[in-house]
């Protein structure tokens, strides 16, 4: 059983969240595994991962229902995250969005509620959207997912854009073109980041590198993929937590302290980025 404190991250108004969340991409699309994605999101916040990030685009709302299920009666404890779609995101779309997700996770406000990726809308419209729900109490604070730093950019400069409260992104061993610019903006500018995928959706365990560095700390590869975020600051990292098993195994990610020479052999296989590289998405 881990045994670490849980780190947290300062959100741009001073509020506190834990480093380490429960993601839930690809929840709610099998009746079978249901059982076990609630208990893995109840163990989660057993074990402090209170953060808790869903989207209305995952199994179509079905993750939704789920995580409502599973955090009822400890709705107080959850930082919860949901995301409307672009092609959702116009202002009297974003509010309707906002309302269908809050009746799924049986709640009536979200804690953070992100732009899942740039569409069509202009941000001026988005914001105000935004904006009217801080205002009427369904959300809490806002932010925006797969924005690159030309758009983060162009987003600060509307009058509320200064409020954006993160910015969630790809970002793992194998993905680090942020580092090279988006990152250092964004920590600049206190921002956080939100990492997703971050073993890549499990393409990341058969890496010889990885493999080699998990048996030297008695650990499997996905909790030094875990580990590599885990030891940066201004990021939280949110990956799936879909049985109690893989829930014990990420939280026990915070126990590993990786050495220098762990980190430049890791730098050595997936090299950091040498010039701009063009936000990624999965």
């Amino acid at each position: 059983m881990a045994t670490t404190t849980m780190r947290t991250v300062s959100l741009p108004a001073g509020e506190k969240i834990p480093i380490l969340g429960q993601g839930t991409w690809g929840m709610g699309e099998d009746a079978g595994r249901r059982k076990n994605e609630i208990m893995a999101l109840q163990l989660g916040l057993d074990l402090g991962m209170t953060l808790i990030d869903t989207a209305e685009m995952y199994g179509e709302g079905g993750a939704e229902k789920v995580v409502g299920e599973a955090i009822a009666g400890r709705r107080d404890e959850v930082f919860l995250v949901s995301k409307v779609l672009p092609y959702n995101a116009t202002h009297n779309g974003t509010i309707t969005a906002c309302e269908r997700s809050l009746q799924r996770l049986r709640t009536d406000q979200l804690d953070l509620y992100l732009l899942h990726w740039r569409g069509s809308t202009p941000f001026g419209e988005v914001l105000g959207a935004f904006d009217e729900l801080v205002r009427t109490g369904k959300i809490r604070y806002w932010g925006v997912s797969n924005l690159d730093i030309s758009d983060m950019q162009e987003l600060v400069e509307f009058p509320d854009g200064q409020n954006v409260a993160t910015d969630q992104v790809l970002y793992n061993l194998a993905r680090r073109g942020i580092e090279y610019d988006l990152q250092p903006w964004c920590r600049q500018r206190h921002i956080p980041l939100m990492a997703y995928s971050p073993i890549e959706q499990g393409r990341l365990l058969d890496h010889p590198q990885l493999k080699q560095i998990a048996a030297q700390h008695r650990a499997t590869p996905a909790q030094i993929a875990l580990s590599w975020l885990l030891r940066q600051d201004n990021l939280n990292v949110i990956p799936k937590t879909g049985t109690p098993a893989h829930v014990k195994e990420n939280r026990a990610a915070l126990d590993i302290q990786l050495t220098e020479q762990d980190l430049q052999q890791l730098d050595r296989a997936f090299p950091p980025p040498p010039r701009k590289v063009p936000l990624e998405m999965l």
